[in-house]
């Protein structure tokens, strides 16, 4: 009717779009109770209220409706809404479409949220969808099909809970095909992956805590050695792992989560991964003279490693109880080990100003210029990566980052309880951790650590127990897992080695950002 006509303001034109944006499609879905105008180009989905013409025919009221943008890339999923009977599975009433965006909170936290853009046309709604469903088809790096490891015996047995409540349900939302395995055993994952035709996946998932994750993350570079045709017992150069690991924190600790997401939320890490958002990661190989013992990103030899391998022993205790009592009895009769450590230092790149047409690396130092240090020490830490926890926000090595080729050793020399105690109360504050005259920190590509059994007056009545240290060989904590080993290890940098879902901690206020909430 011609009254209708009136009170109605017309589309002529679409909202306007930055140049070289084309539109898509356009039309009309009622949106929050409101008839709004929809435009779609290949990056953005907009939308404007349709407001009634001003009786006076003005129509500057029109240009007052507010635009809302999504853009593409923070949608995961698609799909077409209908009203369905009870126990209906198929069909029914077409509604609309229903669009899923990542949605980015406070604290690093992302959640999802629905956008409902109702039209009961079905040509209408499915050539939208089917536009819809293309764009996001051509995202990079977003899984189709993944493989998931789900170790039910980590923290308070609550992995398997998170993965079928909170995970399982967003991968089947953004439609991830998955493979699922519960670990039975230590070493399960192990196992799988050695056989596993990786080419059908486009990721790992790791469900469980920092010893699940470093389980997977060696199996998955182990395989990949395997399949590159490499000696798995030395392995100097190593190849790159095939997939990207993703890693949803079900543990106590969570450094890898913490490290990668900046909190340990479940579904902050499905979301990242469900995203394809994919960081380059440095990786350690631990090796012996003769053999390879495993890929890792951290380690601590001394007490962090003993405190590791008492809470082993106590594994029939509560998860907090065993860690608590394992750290204050370690600290009760701290002893520090007697070793050998040598390291190569970082070679830094540096510019040559005397070259005009580009840039000259020079290096600092031979590259086999190894330095030494002897004596005895509380704990020597090596890591690859900067370590964040709850307990130590800043990260246990602050000053290294994921991808930047380099590791960091810190080394805490013999001290007295109290004094020690006071550096490790200095990682839950922001002041240097470091700003003791007892610990030393180093920015090293290469490390290695030769325990020596004890020597001196003390030698005889030390005999028993050095014959049991090296029986049951030296403990090592290796991204939270206990290794033993007797003999010299070796630890090398890989710069980049695998590719892990997640946003660089040093990047999350940027990523933060530009990310559109609406």
């Amino acid at each position: 009717p011609e009254e209708r006509r009136r009170r109605v303001a017309p589309l002529a034109a679409a909202p306007p779009a930055e140049a070289g944006e084309d539109s898509l499609l356009r039309g009309i879905f009622e949106i929050g109770k409101r008839s709004c105008d929809v435009v779609l180009s290949a990056r953005r989905l907009r939308w404007s209220p349709i407001l009634p013409e001003s009786p006076t025919g003005d129509s500057s009221m029109v240009l007052q409706a507010q635009e809302e943008i999504i853009e593409m890339k923070d949608i995961f999923s698609v799909k077409l809404k209908r009203r369905r009977f009870v126990g209906q599975k198929k069909g029914g009433t077409l509604l609309g479409i229903t669009i899923f965006k990542c949605l980015n909170k406070e604290e690093n936290k992302l959640t999802d949220c629905a956008i409902h853009l109702n039209n009961l046309s079905e040509d209408h709604c499915h050539s939208w969808f089917r536009h819809l469903k293309e764009i996001l088809n051509g995202f990079q790096n977003r899984p189709k099909s993944l493989k998931v490891f789900v170790n039910p015996s980590s923290h308070k047995r609550e992995a398997t809970y998170v993965y079928y409540e909170q995970v399982a349900p967003l991968f089947k939302l953004a439609d991830i095909k998955t493979d699922v395995t519960v670990t039975e055993y230590e070493g399960h994952a192990l196992s799988v992956l050695k056989e596993c035709e990786l080419q059908a996946f486009d990721g790992v998932v790791c469900v469980g805590g920092d010893g699940s994750v470093s389980e997977v993350a060696h199996g998955l570079l182990l395989k990949a050695q395997i399949d590159a045709g490499k000696d798995t017992d030395y392995v100097s150069m190593p190849v790159r792992a095939p997939v990207p690991l993703g890693v949803i924190p079900a543990g106590t600790t969570n450094i890898l989560a913490h490290t990668l997401y900046g909190i340990k939320h479940a579904v902050t890490a499905t979301l990242h991964i469900i995203m394809g958002h994919i960081q380059p990661v440095d990786v350690c190989t631990f090796s012996t003279p003769s053999k390879l013992l495993r890929f890792g990103f951290s380690a601590m030899f001394g007490f962090g490693a003993r405190t590791l391998a008492l809470a082993e022993k106590h594994r029939w205790m509560p998860s907090n109880q065993r860690k608590d009592f394992a750290f204050i009895k370690t600290l009760a009769d701290l002893k520090p080990e007697e070793c050998e450590l040598s390291f190569l230092p970082l070679r830094i790149p540096q510019e040559d100003s005397r070259e005009n047409d580009g840039i000259t690396l020079l290096y600092l130092g031979s590259k086999d210029q190894w330095h030494k240090i002897e004596g005895h020490f509380l704990n020597v830490s090596i890591m690859a990566i900067p370590c964040l926890c709850s307990m130590a926000p800043r990260g246990l090595a602050p000053n290294t980052r994921l991808n930047d080729g380099s590791m960091a050793l810190i080394v805490v020399q013999n001290t007295s309880r109290t004094e020690f105690i006071k550096h490790l109360k200095r990682y839950a504050s922001v002041k240097n951790q470091f700003s003791f005259p007892f610990v030393e920190t180093y920015t090293v590509q290469e490390v290695k650590v030769q325990p020596r059994l004890k020597s001196g007056p003390d030698a005889k009545e030390n005999k028993y127990l050095n014959a049991a240290s090296a029986e049951e060989n030296y403990p090592w904590n290796i991204d939270g897992d206990l290794m033993k080993e007797a003999s010299e290890v070796h630890v090398r940098v890989h710069p980049q080695l695998i590719y892990l879902y997640g946003v660089n901690t040093d990047d999350l206020e940027s990523y933060q950002a530009t990310c559109n909430c609406i």
